[in-house]
């Protein structure tokens, strides 16, 4: 039986105010963002909030776990199932990255991590755990299995995956901060296919390459 329309919507209510949450966070800063806004934009009232969510570390947490990871699991995953060389998965990451960036503010909310971390530590750790490692685990991981299978050269594949995400991490930033001020603007998807070539030109090995 189909339940009644005002169950449906409860249950819909964590995702709305999730997602307005990310676009006040992205716009506003995680000290500025006002939970009475957040409430608004999600069409809730600030009481209906604090039912699902004790205080704004609590939203954010809920914020990252449902909009931001899964994003990046869902790329990994793809790439984890994928039959191809890993020069093809490079590739395929970064197009996936690019893509998402674009769909979601993620660079604005490193940003606002980056820049809010002191007094909120706990961004900090939340992205971390939910975002940072598991993407940087990922790549590691990968190049881990490449160098197995004699695609890249030895070295270390944690050191290996910082160098991968650097200038990706690095252009989102540099949309989400200097471009709304006046900065050129970044085509993150043209540097995600830059960055595949240049990079694999170090990482592959001779007969790879």
């Amino acid at each position: 039986m189909r339940q009644p329309k005002w169950q449906r919507r409860a249950e819909d209510r964590p995702r709305e105010i999730c997602t307005a949450a990310l676009e006040v966070f992205a716009e506003k800063g995680f000290a500025a963002a006002k939970l009475d806004e957040i409430a608004r934009r999600a069409g809730v009232s600030k009481g209906t909030l604090y039912l699902y969510f004790k205080h704004k570390e609590d939203l954010f947490r809920a914020v990252v776990r449902s909009a931001v990871a899964p994003n990046i699991e869902a790329i990994t995953a793809v790439i984890a199932q994928a039959d191809v060389a890993f020069a093809d998965l490079v590739r395929m990451f970064f197009a996936g990255f690019a893509e998402r960036e674009a769909q979601l503010p993620v660079g604005a909310v490193a940003k606002m991590v980056i820049g809010e971390s002191r007094n909120f530590p706990e961004l900090a750790r939340v992205w971390h755990d939910e975002v940072a490692s598991k993407a940087i685990g990922a790549l590691a991981s990968f190049i881990e299995r490449a160098q197995q299978r004699g695609e890249v050269r030895p070295g270390n594949p944690r050191l290996y995956a910082f160098s991968l995400m650097g200038p990706m991490v690095l252009g989102a930033l540099w949309r989400a901060t200097l471009v709304p001020v006046g900065g050129e603007p970044l085509d993150l998807a043209e540097l995600a296919k830059q960055h595949s070539e240049t990079v694999l030109q170090g990482l592959l090995t001779e007969r790879e390459g």
